[in-house]
C-alpha cells in the first residue's frame, strides 16, 4: 500500500505531502478545486496518467517483481517522476522506461477511470469458475494440474510435428546442402595439424637455393672434425662435448637436404589451398570435422524423417484426443458452477443498482491451457462497449468484489475516478458499501462528489483553492462532519445537513 505521497509544482498546487493509512482514501472538495489534477499527479508516478506536476514521489510497501525490470527491490519502494525538459521515471533511484513502468504498474494497480478492461479477461472468469469447483471438490486441483501437463506435452509434440512438416517441404534442398558439405569435407579429408606442417614445408622450400648454398659452405666444418679432436686430445681436454655437438650438427644438416623430401610441389600447393578453404569457411580444421559429423547426423535425420513424422502424428493424435476428453470434463464442471458465479456477480450488481448480467460458456475449436471454453458476458443483450463509463466502472467493481469473495484474496491498489458522479444518494451508498468490503483486500483511492461514499473513508482529504493556490489536507472528525454537510446542502450548511453527516459517520 501507499504510505506517503509528495507532489511539487503541480499547476496551482505548490507542494502537497500526504501521509496515508490503510483502507479507503477519498478526495473531496468544490468543483475546480483541483481534485482531478491531484489524482492524475499520483497516477503519473506510475505512468498511468499524464500530469503537469514537475515532481512526484510515492512510497509503498508492496512486494513487487522489480528484478524482472533490472531494479533492486526494497522494503519500501519509492516511485518518482521528475519533469524537466523530458519526463523521467525512477524506482528506488534507478531509471525505468515509461513502457516498462506501465507494464509493472498494471500488475498491481487497477485504474477504473481508464479504458482498459483487464477484469473481463476470459482467463479470470475461468479461474473463478474453477475455484468454485475446487471449494467443493479438492481433487479437482489434481485434475486441473494433469490437464495443464497434458496440454504442455501436446504443445511440444505439435511443435515438433510442425517443424518436421516445414522441413519436409524443403527436404530435398536440405539434403542436397548437407550432402554437398559432406562430400566437400570428405574429399579433402583434412587431418589436424596437417595445414601447419605444410605451411612450414612451403616456407622451407621457398628458401631452397639459399639453404643449399649456405649448408654447402657450412659442411666444410666436418672435414676439420678429426683435426679439432686431435688438437683437443693433445691439449688433454675431453673432446666428447665436441663430438656430441658435431654429430647434432650433422643431423641438422642432413635434415636440410631436399633430396629426402618426396613431394610433388604442385600437389602440396593444391593441398594447402584446399585446407585453407576449409579454415576460411569453418574457422578451423577441427570445426570442419565437427561440421562433417553434424551434417552426417542431419542427413540421417532427413532420411528418417518420414518415420519420425508418422510416430509424431500418432502421438499428437492420441494426446489431442485425451486433451479433448479432459477439456470436455472441464466444460461440464464449469457449466455446473456458472449459475453460482452469475448469482454472486449479480448480488453485487443489485447492490450497485445495475441490471443482472448473463454468463454463457462457448466452446472454441482450439484448446488452450485453460481448455476450450470462452465466457461471454452480457447485460440484457447489451455489449460491454455500449455501456456508459459509469456502468462499466460499476460492473468492473462488482467483478473485483466477486473475485475477492471467491478467492478470499486480493492485493494491490484501486483508483476510482468519480465513480459516484451523477448517482443518487442510495446508489452512492451501495458503492460505498462495496468499496468498504473491498478495502479489506485493496487500498482504494477515490474522488467523491457525494457524502455517502466519503463517509466510509479511512482517509478523508479535502482539496480546496484560495485565490490562485490549491492545497490538500487530511480531515479529522469535526472537519469531516462539516465537509460531509457541505456536500449535502451546499455552501450554506444547515443543521439538518450536519445531523445527517453525523449519522453517516456514526453508521
Amino acid at each position: 500500500m501507499i504510505h506517503r505521497i509528495l507532489i511539487k509544482e503541480n499547476l496551482s498546487f505548490k507542494q502537497s505531502e500526504l501521509y496515508i493509512k490503510p483502507g479507503l482514501v477519498v478526495f473531496t472538495g468544490l468543483s475546480g478545486a483541483g481534485k482531478s489534477i491531484l489524482f492524475k499527479a499520483i497516477l503519473s508516478a506510475f505512468a498511468l496518467s499524464e500530469s503537469e506536476a514537475k515532481f512526484v514521489e510515492v512510497e509503498l510497501d508492496d512486494k513487487l517483481d522489480l528484478e524482472s525490470f533490472g531494479i533492486e527491490s526494497e522494503d519500501e519502494n519509492i516511485f518518482k517522476l521528475l519533469k524537466e525538459k523530458n519526463t523521467k521515471y525512477f524506482i528506488n533511484n534507478q531509471s525505468i522506461s515509461k513502457k516498462s513502468l506501465q507494464i509493472l504498474s498494471r500488475s498491481f494497480i487497477k485504474y477504473l477511470g481508464s479504458k482498459e478492461n483487464n477484469e473481463f479477461s476470459n482467463e479470470k472468469f475461468l479461474t473463478l469458475l474453477d475455484t468454485l469447483e475446487l471449494q467443493k471438490n479438492p481433487n479437482f486441483k489434481e485434475f486441473k494440474t494433469e490437464f495443464q501437463k497434458n496440454f504442455q506435452e501436446f504443445n511440444q509434440a505439435f511443435d515438433a510435428l510442425k517443424k518436421i512438416l516445414e522441413e519436409e517441404k524443403k527436404i530435398e534442398e536440405l539434403k542436397e546442402l548437407a550432402n554437398s558439405q559432406i562430400e566437400k569435407i570428405t574429399s579433402i579429408n583434412p587431418k589436424i595439424g596437417e595445414y601447419e606442417e605444410l605451411l612450414n614445408l612451403k616456407k622451407k622450400l621457398s628458401k631452397k637455393d639459399k639453404l643449399e648454398q649456405a649448408w654447402s659452405k657450412a659442411e666444410a666444418i666436418f672435414e676439420l672434425e678429426s683435426a679439432v679432436i686431435n688438437a683437443l686430445n693433445l691439449s688433454e681436454v675431453d673432446s666428447s662435448f665436441f663430438s656430441e655437438c658435431i654429430n647434432e650438427l650433422r643431423i641438422i644438416a642432413q635434415n636440410q637436404k631436399f633430396d629426402t623430401i618426396e613431394m610433388d610441389i604442385e600437389k602440396m600447393l593444391d593441398r594447402i589451398e584446399n585446407l585453407s578453404y576449409l579454415i576460411k569457411r569453418y574457422e578451423s580444421i577441427e570445426k570442419s570435422l565437427e561440421v562433417l559429423e553434424q551434417k552426417k547426423k542431419e542427413l540421417q535425420h532427413y532420411e528418417n524423417l518420414s518415420f519420425e513424422k508418422k510416430n509424431l502424428e500418432k502421438k499428437v493424435q492420441n494426446l489431442e484426443q485425451n486433451l479433448k476428453q479432459k477439456a470436455e470434463i472441464l466444460t461440464q464442471t464449469r457449466i455446473k458452477n456458472l449459475q453460482n458465479l452469475q448469482n454472486l456477480l449479480n448480488d453485487y450488481l443489485k447492490n450497485l443498482y445495475m441490471k443482472d448480467v448473463k454468463l454463457e460458456l462457448e466452446q472454441n475449436e482450439k484448446i488452450s491451457a485453460f481448455g476450450k471454453d470462452e465466457l461471454k458476458l452480457s447485460i440484457e443483450n447489451t455489449h460491454l462497449k455500449n455501456l456508459s463509463s459509469g456502468e462499466l466502472n460499476r460492473l468492473r467493481l462488482a467483478l473485483i468484489a466477486t473475485e475477492c469473495k471467491v478467492l478470499n484474496a486480493g492485493k494491490g491498489i484501486i483508483f476510482l475516478d468519480e465513480i459516484d458522479a451523477n448517482l443518487s444518494g442510495k446508489e452512492a451508498m451501495s458503492i460505498a458499501k462495496v468499496l468498504n468490503e473491498l478495502s479489506n483486500f485493496y487500498q482504494i483511492f477515490a474522488i467523491s462528489h457525494l457524502p455517502q461514499l466519503s463517509s466510509k473513508a479511512h482517509n478523508h482529504f479535502l482539496v480546496e483553492k484560495t485565490k490562485e493556490q490549491s492545497r490538500v489536507r487530511n480531515l479529522e472528525k469535526e472537519e469531516r462532519i462539516k465537509e460531509l454537510a457541505r456536500m449535502v446542502s451546499g455552501e450554506l450548511v444547515s443543521e439538518e445537513a450536519l445531523e445527517f453527516a453525523k449519522t453517516l459517520l456514526k453508521n
